[in-house]
């Protein structure tokens, strides 16, 4: 058997490709889909199946147009009520590949259309090789159950309870789990760095799958729900009909700095992906600034939404390639125009340019009492350990709630190793009552031990 686990660090995505004899199938593809006919050819197979675990809420999959470039056909779990040619999985159903069986469990609970995939590799021998558990379970965690908009999140939560422990858990200990997604993907909580892991170790491991009984399992996942990102909803739509072919995505506008600051003044947001250290030096006032160094298509997704339009100013040609391609990715298509020449062509116009200091983690500390400390780290990260007398807006949270900020301090943004609070200061920087500085390094620097050994102006939210 051919197995391959294909991972998009910047959506912490995990896909597929497996096959047998000639034939293949893709599991839980990504939008840009080369690289499984790519890999697919070089082994010697065709891929006659695209297989969704679910509709995915964080990125927009590319089984249509695999399926239009292969001939497969795309399955799907039945309650997905799926608008393009399919076929409709129910539990039990089973599809070969030459020496691979693929047998499908319909697994409600993440969403009510999950399914898993559980893999024999028949020369191996008769007992299940492995699980692709989507979003159903994760190492360390398992689906998040508020992505339905038909069903509670107590209900999605009861449902998935049955799945795990009637079905997937029934599956012996030695059993490989493959799941759809790592640690920084926001279907999830405590999700593992690691890619997989038995059914054995997700037993004894996994916090989830500790808890006693339905009921507590219930209330152990519907509390302290992280806010759901307003696009998961449209992506899970979009995923619905099926996605476009990125080929037919209409060519970026290459504007001059003059027309650029043409179309900013007549409102249009523009999206700054350079390097953080680049952006806080010189910027165009008013951009938003998201990393592409980072988990830059999550946080492109939850703070910008799919409908927005925008303007690009990317470090160099193959980076504004990446930006689009990767913002594509999570279903946002509105990049009309990008900067010609980068932000060196816009200074050398005369064209104004804003700066954000950045201060150490250690200049932080010496100075903490002249600054407000606004952490914009999730609740999970705040509640391990954060700045004494520090502020805490997670940064999904802040566009919403900037106005709680005071202005009688220089702000000093934090996160945890500073991406997050670059994107923070950019958002804030639109008040031109606040001071704000970033902090280099973030919580992370911020922790690290004096000469003494001893930690300093930290506590937890329990102390």
């Amino acid at each position: 058997m051919e197995f391959q686990q294909f991972y998009l660090n910047c959506l912490a995505h995990a896909s597929y490709l497996l096959g047998s004899d000639g034939e293949a199938a893709v599991v839980d593809p990504q939008r840009d889909v080369d690289l499984y006919l790519e890999e697919a050819g070089r082994l010697g197979l065709r891929i006659r199946y695209v297989i969704e675990t679910h509709l995915h809420a964080d990125f927009v999959s590319g089984h249509l147009e695999l399926a239009k470039r292969t001939g497969a056909q795309i399955l799907i779990g039945q309650e997905g009520r799926a608008r393009f040619p399919h076929v409709p999985v129910t539990d039990g159903m089973v599809i070969r590949m030459g020496r691979v069986e693929l047998r499908f469990l319909e697994t409600p609970g993440h969403t009510i259309e999950s399914i898993c995939v559980v893999v024999t590799d028949l020369e191996r021998g008769e007992q299940p090789w492995a699980v692709l558990t989507g979003d159903t379970l994760f190492i360390g965690d398992v689906g998040r159950p508020d992505l339905s908009p038909n069903h509670t999140p107590a209900e999605l939560a009861g449902m998935l309870y049955d799945s795990l422990h009637q079905k997937l858990l029934t599956l012996t200990d030695e059993t490989l789990v493959y799941p759809a997604h790592g640690a920084g993907s926001l279907c999830g909580r405590q999700m593992s760095t690691d890619r997989s892991s038995t059914i054995g170790l997700q037993k004894a491991a996994n916090y989830a799958l500790r808890a006693p009984d339905r009921d507590s399992f219930v209330r152990l996942l519907t509390a302290d729900l992280p806010s759901r990102p307003d696009y998961f909803l449209r992506d899970a739509e979009i995923n619905r009909a099926g996605a476009a072919a990125l080929e037919d995505l209409p060519p970026l506008d290459a504007l001059t700095p003059e027309e650029f600051s043409s179309q900013v003044e007549a409102g249009m947001l523009v999206l700054d992906t350079r390097p953080a250290n680049k952006f806080l030096a010189a910027h165009i006032p008013g951009s938003l600034h998201i990393g592409l160094g980072g988990q830059f298509a999550t946080w492109a997704g939850a703070l910008l939404g799919v409908d927005t339009l925008l303007l690009l100013v990317a470090e160099d040609e193959e980076a504004l390639k990446e930006t689009r391609l990767r913002l594509a990715r999570v279903g946002l298509e509105g990049a009309r125009g990008c900067l010609a020449g980068g932000i060196l062509a816009w200074q050398e116009a005369g064209l104004p340019l804003r700066q954000i200091r950045e201060i150490s983690a250690d200049e932080l500390r010496e100075r903490l009492g002249t600054f407000t400390v606004l952490d914009v780290r999730r609740q999970a990260e705040w509640n391990a350990g954060h700045v004494d007398t520090s502020l805490h807006i997670p940064l999904d949270q802040l566009f919403k709630r900037r106005g709680e900020i005071p202005s009688d301090k220089p702000v000093a943004v934090i996160c945890q190793g500073g991406y997050r609070s670059a994107i923070a200061v950019s958002i804030l920087a639109a008040d031109e009552k606040l001071n704000l500085v970033n902090t280099e390094g973030g919580f992370a620097a911020f922790q690290l031990t004096s000469a003494e050994g001893q930690k300093v102006n930290c506590k937890t939210s329990a102390s």
